[in-house]
């Protein structure tokens, strides 16, 4: 057997091995095909990406296609047409998001952002085989965005958009409560571990690409390693799983 630890095993495998091409971010067709449109929308994956704070995922996920059909459209020049004041309308009249008028202004900010350091294409944020680190950055740099949104960010677009990165050591893991629950469970950290622990444990796992184990981290906290009544007979990690092992 390898002596990699199961999680990088497994994330390895999907990282080689993608399930489909499809990056499953909402469950509204629609939403997702808009979400996944990088080649003629990837503002949209951008600004959804800058909603992701202090509400649940799906809910922040689907905002650029609530706007997409309050204005009529997604194409950048009609997004940089509408006044901040406007934004904050459309955000509460549709109850986009838990705080509607502090993240129509993030909303407004980014999409200002986009037209004017990247010439209304986000995807100049990822093009040319950048590095992790730069790409991190550009992210860090929009408004509201912190290091566990920016690393998501450049996560998802290296390991399931596969964009070609020049390389992924600063790509790590984004510690929410499903992440640190299964690395606890398997022995990785303690019960009072911190982000930084998390962070820097995902590191020693993993150091060229320390963020390949989040998906399978979260998938296995949100599946199977729930708070509560865990399903640990049929979870992907039992047969290494000192929780699971020694009687939970």
């Amino acid at each position: 057997m390898s002596n990699e630890h199961i999680l990088v095993r497994i994330g390895k495998e999907r990282f080689k091995h993608p399930k489909d091409n499809v990056v499953h971010l909402v469950e509204d067709p629609e939403a997702n095909a808009l979400l996944n449109d990088l080649d003629n929308y990837p503002h949209a994956y951008v600004l959804a990406c800058c909603m992701d704070r202090q509400t649940k995922a799906e809910r922040a996920w689907m905002i650029p296609f609530k706007i997409k059909e309050a204005i009529g459209s997604f194409e950048m020049k009609d997004l940089t047409s509408i006044s901040e004041k406007k934004y904050k309308k459309i955000f509460a009249d549709n109850n986009l998001h838990r705080f509607n008028d502090v993240m129509a202004s993030v909303f407004y900010n980014a999409v200002q952002r986009i037209h004017t350091v990247y010439h209304d294409d986000a995807s100049e944020i990822w093009k040319d085989k950048p590095g992790s680190a730069e790409v991190v950055y550009r992210f860090l740099e929009f408004d509201g965005v912190g290091i566990k949104i920016a690393t998501m960010a450049a996560n998802i677009l290296a390991r399931q958009y596969r964009i070609p990165f020049s390389d992924f050591y600063s790509i790590d893991v984004s510690p929410d409560v499903h992440v640190k629950r299964v690395m606890n469970r398997m022995g990785l950290v303690d019960d009072e571990a911190d982000n930084d622990k998390v962070i820097y444990k995902a590191r020693e796992l993993y150091p060229k690409f320390p963020g390949i184990i989040d998906y399978s981290l979260w998938e296995i906290g949100r599946t199977w390693c729930r708070p509560n009544d865990p399903n640990c007979e049929e979870c992907i990690v039992s047969s290494e799983c000192p929780y699971y092992q020694n009687g939970r």
